[in-house]
Order: structure tokens, then sequence, then C-alpha cells
């Protein structure tokens, strides 16, 4: 197997800038006797291990430059948008949408229509204003090198894992779920979440912030790094606003929330980067984001669309 590119000392800043921010939210949650242990996990798996897999899987990809007319205008104007979307959407805008409509099937439906309006159709107008092209952006590169072996192994690697470190697989054995449910609400489970976290966080926060950070930055490393920063920071207003004391990562100390998302979610920010940065293949981050949260909202899936 031919050795991994090294890292050059502008990108190398970049990195060791992240993991320094990661190292000291990993020590507040410490200070504050919260659990840090799945965060030591989340890098170790998500951020190092998986990464460095993913590089050598793709190690014949040859993805084409996205190019950007105007980096400095269209980050700006994207950074601009990810602060509202934070705040009003993520931190308010969800519980409005969730009051719109009782809880079922209808909720459901309307909640994924309005986040991929939001992380899709919003930027999509963004960009077209801009100036910029959009084809590049939803290449899916099925047929290109690169694809299928991330894919395949990073996915198996990825199912096995949830279900050993989460409790899904005896959530969805709990429903006593006949065969036939499970036929096929486990291929629609995973088509539903392909869109709903996959398609609307990945393109949002790869393929079009990504994009413009490498532009600015000019190093992919520096982006991947930057914009996984940048996805845990942007969940922090919903997780403040719209959390309880049942979900992962919720305090009253908003330190404390920000520490959580930077020392867990981002790791798992830097496979997807990184994986975009080689292969500039939406479709295979989506997939492979779906694979990650498919098991866990299996079992409310299935309470959803059989009652």
């Amino acid at each position: 197997m031919p050795a991994l590119p090294p890292i050059r000392p502008r990108a190398a800043s970049f990195v060791g800038g992240y993991l320094s921010l990661w190292a000291a939210a990993c020590a507040y949650l410490a200070h504050k006797d919260a659990d840090w242990t799945f965060a030591a996990i989340s890098l170790a798996v998500f951020g190092i291990g998986l990464p460095a897999l993913s590089m050598a899987l793709t190690r014949k990809a040859a993805p084409s430059p996205v190019a950007v007319r105007r980096p400095a205008l269209e980050l700006a104007a994207f950074l601009t948008f990810l602060g509202l979307y934070a705040v009003a959407f993520l931190g308010w805008g969800m519980n409005q949408v969730r009051a719109a409509v009782p809880p079922g099937r209808e909720q459901e439906l309307l909640l994924l229509a309005v986040k991929l309006f939001v992380h899709v159709g919003v930027p999509t107008l963004l960009l077209v204003a801009l100036g910029a092209k959009l084809a590049p952006l939803f290449s899916s590169r099925i047929t290109r090198p690169g694809f299928w072996p991330p894919l395949l192994v990073l996915g198996s690697i990825i199912l096995a894992l949830i279900s050993v470190v989460s409790p899904a697989l005896n959530d969805i054995a709990q429903l006593r779920a006949s065969a036939f449910t499970l036929a096929w609400a486990a291929p629609a489970a995973f088509i539903w979440v392909s869109l709903e976290a996959g398609l609307c966080e990945e393109f949002l926060f790869r393929a079009v912030l990504q994009t413009r950070l490498a532009a600015v930055l000019k190093t992919e490393a520096g982006a991947v790094v930057t914009g996984a920063l940048l996805f845990a920071l942007a969940h922090v207003p919903g997780l403040y606003l719209r959390g309880h004391p049942g979900v992962d990562g919720y305090s009253t100390d908003p330190i404390q929330v920000v520490s959580f998302t930077v020392a867990v979610l981002s790791p798992i920010a830097v496979l997807f980067g990184t994986l975009w940065a080689r292969t500039r293949s939406l479709l295979l981050i989506v997939l492979l984001h779906a694979l990650v949260d498919v098991l866990p909202n299996l079992p409310e899936f299935i309470r959803t669309w059989t009652d």
C-alpha cells in the first residue's frame, strides 16, 4: 500500500490548532465531571483512524477541483447564512415547525421538507445568485475510482461500530417487529435519513462550505478541520436552547455545550470532510452519513410509520 501523503506545514498548523481546541474542549468536559471518554473514542475512530483508512481507500481517486469564482465573497456569504441558520433555524425555527403540526407522520414529512429547503434549497439559490456552478457539487462520481472501496469498507465498519456502541439493535429487538416490517422499514429508513441527515448536512457543510474554505485557506486539510469546527459549533444553539437533560451533551452551561460539540461531533465531520476532499462525491458521503444514523433512527421510524 502506498504511503499516505505528508501534511504540509500550512496544513499542519491548521491540524495542530484543531487538535489543541479539541484537547481544550475535552479538558473542560473533564473539569465539569462530564463524560469525555466518548469524545476520545470519537477522535480516535472518526477523527484519525477512519480518515487515515479513507485516504488509503481513495488513493486512486482523482477528483476534479471545484472552481470558486469569488472565494472571499462566497465564503462570507455562507458564513453569514450559517450564523443565521444556527440561531434562527436550529435554535428557534425547529421548535416552531414541530409546534405547527402534531407529532406523527405529517410532522415528520413537514420537518423533512423544511430541512431540505433550508439545507439544500436556500444554499442552492444563494449559489445561483453568486454565479457559482452547481453541477460539480452534485456529481455522484459513482463510476470513478475511489467511490466503491470507501463505501463498502467504511460502511461496513461504521455499521459494526454503531451496532456495538449504541443500544440500537436492542431497541429494534424490543419492538418485536415482523420480518416483513423490517424488510421494508430498514431500506425506507435508510433512504429517509439519507435525505434528512445525509443530504442536508453534507451538501451544506461539505460541498458548499468546505469548498469555499479550501479556496480561501488554500489548504484542503485546513478546510477539513475548520469546516469540522464550524459544523460542531453550528449545533450549539439547537442543543443549548432545545435540549433537555435526556439529550447527550445538554447542559445549562453554554461553554460545556460548546465543548461537547467540538469534542464529540467535530471528529465525525473530519471523516466526511476528508472523503469530500478526496473524492468530491456528494453521494458517497451522503450514503456513509446515513449509515451512521440509520440504526439509531430505525426504531422511531418503525413506530411512526406502522402505528
